[in-house]
């Protein structure tokens, strides 16, 4: 059985009900779990017009403020179950890659993940991210609506 699983975050109501989900299976099962948040990398040039460096560094920090934010809660929730947790906080462009990459290097056996649905026809579609981590996995991919 899994014995550790990844939990990817994006502070979504979605994200937070797969957490839910990866946290009550891996109590279940005597597992820990990883909580991911990835956020993209902070562009230098927006329309061609350049952004200075101090309100890249502060988008940045209110970035990895509402990152730590949603760690922590994932962080609370395990405690409450009785699951070991680490969160980790990455910054990518690719956040399918580094979910996979985190995985991976972490010997994660599972990941489960929010399906990112939308409204309309949105909703009959998986999210690009998730689409993504399915396609190129090797780790085994549990997707919760």
């Amino acid at each position: 059985m899994f014995k550790h699983i990844l939990l990817p975050t994006d502070g979504s109501d979605l994200s937070g009900k797969a957490i839910e989900e990866g946290i009550r299976l891996a109590q279940s099962i005597g597992a820990k779990v990883t909580a991911l948040n990835v956020m993209p990398q902070q562009p230098t040039l927006f329309y061609h017009a350049r952004i200075s460096p101090e309100a890249l560094a502060e988008a940045a920090r209110q970035a990895k403020a509402a990152a730590n934010a949603h760690l922590e809660e994932v962080r609370q929730k395990a405690a409450a179950a009785g699951v070991a947790c680490e969160a980790v906080f990455e910054s990518n462009d690719s956040p399918y890659e580094a979910i996979i990459q985190l995985a991976e290097k972490r010997g994660c056996d599972l990941i489960l993940m929010a399906s990112h649905g939308r409204k309309g026809v949105g909703a009959m579609l998986i999210g690009s991210e998730t689409q993504k981590v399915l396609t190129h996995s090797r780790i085994p991919v549990l997707v919760v609506r």
